[in-house]
């Protein structure tokens, strides 16, 4: 059995335009580690009025991915529980309404920290509470997950266009180690399952709420 998004890999292609990325494109941003360190993953979203009653609230997660396809172990992740990994990561905080212009919820990455066995850090965002309040990615605009170097560069934007009516998480992308350097890939996978399920594929012992 192939490990999580090795398909999508597979079907990776070169972006033209790294500010207008689409699904399975990829873009390099650096060639050599010397020439990156820090770089700010922003994740946004507009949502509709509060419905049945609930705001919907989505929360933006990263896992730091081995060799194996799999977290190295249960903290190789940053959520709104967990701000902090490996000294490498670094979570923003939970938005929970989403309101306000530009990036809802932040990650922050130091490249130069990354242990040397992690191989790429996924990133995710999912409904909290989907199920119990029968919310999806359909009731969701313009999402979107931006790189940014740290003088305020923008490095790769993709956004999400495709349909997710049915799916309460998202895989929105990645960034990989491509020799010395990284390079970003847009994924746009969507799940079922929310968080839990997510962190259960990307090797997380979690238990379900």
């Amino acid at each position: 059995m192939k490990p999580p998004l090795q398909e999508e890999e597979e079907k990776a292609q070169l972006a033209a335009d790294v500010l207008h990325m689409h699904k399975g494109e990829e873009v390099v941003l650096a060639k050599e580690a010397s020439q990156l360190h820090k770089v700010h993953v922003g994740l946004g979203w507009d949502l509709p009025e509060k419905q049945d009653g609930f705001d919907i609230d989505i929360d933006a997660s990263a896992f730091l991915i081995g060799r194996e396809g799999r977290v190295r172990r249960d903290t190789d992740f940053v959520f709104y529980n967990n701000l902090e990994s490996e000294n490498c990561l670094f979570h923003g905080g939970d938005n929970t309404t989403g309101t306000g212009e530009g990036d809802d919820e932040t990650i922050k990455v130091d490249l130069d920290n990354i242990p040397f066995d992690v191989e790429k850090i996924v990133f995710a965002v999912t409904i909290h509470n989907a199920e119990e309040r029968q919310q999806n990615f359909g009731l969701v605009k313009d999402a979107f997950i931006r790189i940014v170097n740290e003088d305020g560069t923008e490095l790769a934007h993709f956004d999400l266009t495709e349909d997710a009516s049915s799916d309460n998480g998202m895989i929105f992308g990645a960034l990989v180690r491509e020799g010395m350097g990284w390079k970003f890939r847009a994924l746009g996978q969507g799940s079922r399952g929310g968080l839990f399920k997510i962190a259960r594929e990307m090797g997380v012992n979690v238990a379900p709420n």
